[in-house]
């Protein structure tokens, strides 16, 4: 099973202003993500009643918050960014 990632505006923007060598830690961790059987195997759920619908993956100080849609086989990147920033 091979799942599609996709990224928001928003998250596109957010990993172009990263510098190199983090930005690209970050892509190979969503290409290695979309070739498990598992999405959510590599994540966590978050809880609380704006965000407990996403996952969130931890990549060293940086989080990567999606939208993991089962029907379309696609992770949905909705935020990117540093620990303490992210969930606000």
């Amino acid at each position: 099973m091979v799942w599609k990632i996709e990224l928001t505006e928003t998250a596109a923007k957010q990993l172009g202003k990263l510098d190199k060598s983090q930005a690209k830690r970050i892509r190979e961790f969503l290409r290695d993500l979309a070739k498990l059987k598992d999405s959510r195997s590599k994540g966590k759920a978050l809880m609380g009643p704006r965000l407990g619908d996403f996952w969130r993956y931890r990549i060293g100080d940086y989080r990567i918050i999606c939208d993991i849609q089962d029907t379309r086989l696609c992770v949905l990147v909705i935020e990117i960014g540093i620990r303490g920033n992210v969930y606000r």
